[in-house]
């Protein structure tokens, strides 16, 4: 069974990581409001990035690593800009 990690672009702009096994039923969920919580005051959403992983466990660990990325680094994954978010990794242009 395939386990998802994604990033939501919220209302604000702000984004929201999460992980699930079921990614359209959270994102419809998302989208509802029902999930109380970050995105149900910043509605709309919209999915902007999703990667399909082979475990619970791997999700959940992709979701705690993107969590601590700084915007600048999400939005570079958000891109595929990879030299970006190596760069990033690294520490450099973290102003940019």
């Amino acid at each position: 069974m395939p386990f998802w990690v994604y990033i939501l672009r919220c209302s604000d702009q702000t984004y929201y990581v999460g992980s699930t096994d079921d990614l359209d039923r959270r994102l419809a969920v998302h989208l509802s409001g029902e999930l109380a919580g970050y995105t149900s005051t910043r509605l709309p959403v919209e999915l902007v990035f999703a990667a399909e992983l082979p475990s619970r466990d791997d999700a959940l660990v992709r979701e705690r690593q993107l969590k601590k990325w700084s915007r600048a680094k999400k939005e570079a994954l958000i891109a595929s800009d990879w030299a970006r978010v190596s760069a990033l990794a690294r520490g450099r242009n973290r102003r940019d």
